[in-house]
């Protein structure tokens, strides 16, 4: 989840840096597959670098990257990002849902960056390390500094709550919330 920090998520033309994720385990009972192998999470088991993207609250798309040996149910979430390239299409595409969409508004949760960049059903399981795809994500130039890193709980779940597995870029100001308890330099997930 901290590796993904600072690399660029590339769809159709469109695209912004990622600065907040979340790491999420078969172990732990929040992830998806953590009841085993069901065919909504099967993408969760595919080889790393494979998106899981899904269907949540009878509304949103939400995108993972899958981070896991093939057969292991892990996967990293996208839960926001700077908009980068195409940023008149994405406030086009979130205008149904914003009047008029501040910039700081575009990516700043895992489902409004779904729809900004029109990603959908039809992207679940897309080779995201392809250079050529269509969606794709491009590796950070270098990681995140200690001191520019922000850790702590997940949110927007009810179990497992207690895992510091999110993680941010501290300054920046498109992050999903800010971080409660702001920590450095811990163990990446």
């Amino acid at each position: 989840a901290r590796a993904l920090l600072g690399g660029v998520l590339h769809c159709r033309g469109v695209s912004g840096r990622i600065v907040e994720t979340e790491a999420y385990h078969e172990r732990e009972p929040s992830c998806h597959a953590h009841a085993g192998r069901t065919p909504r999470c099967e993408p969760l088991f595919a080889a790393p670098g494979r998106a899981y993207v899904y269907f949540t609250y009878g509304m949103h798309w939400c995108m993972n990257v899958v981070a896991e040996e093939e057969g292991v149910g892990a996967a990293v979430l996208i839960r926001a990002l700077e908009p980068l390239d195409g940023i008149e299409q994405m406030r086009q595409r979130r205008s149904a849902r914003l009047a008029a969409p501040r910039l700081q508004d575009l990516c700043s949760g895992p489902a409004k960056l779904c729809e900004a960049l029109g990603i959908d059903g039809a992207d679940n399981l897309a080779d995201l390390t392809d250079p050529a795809g269509a969606i794709r994500v491009e590796p950070p130039a270098a990681p995140v500094p200690d001191d520019a890193l922000a850790c702590g709980p997940r949110i927007g779940i009810s179990a497992a709550t207690d895992l510091p597995w999110r993680f941010g870029i501290a300054a920046s100001g498109f992050l999903s919330r800010p971080f409660p308890t702001f920590r450095h330099g811990v163990a990446e997930s």
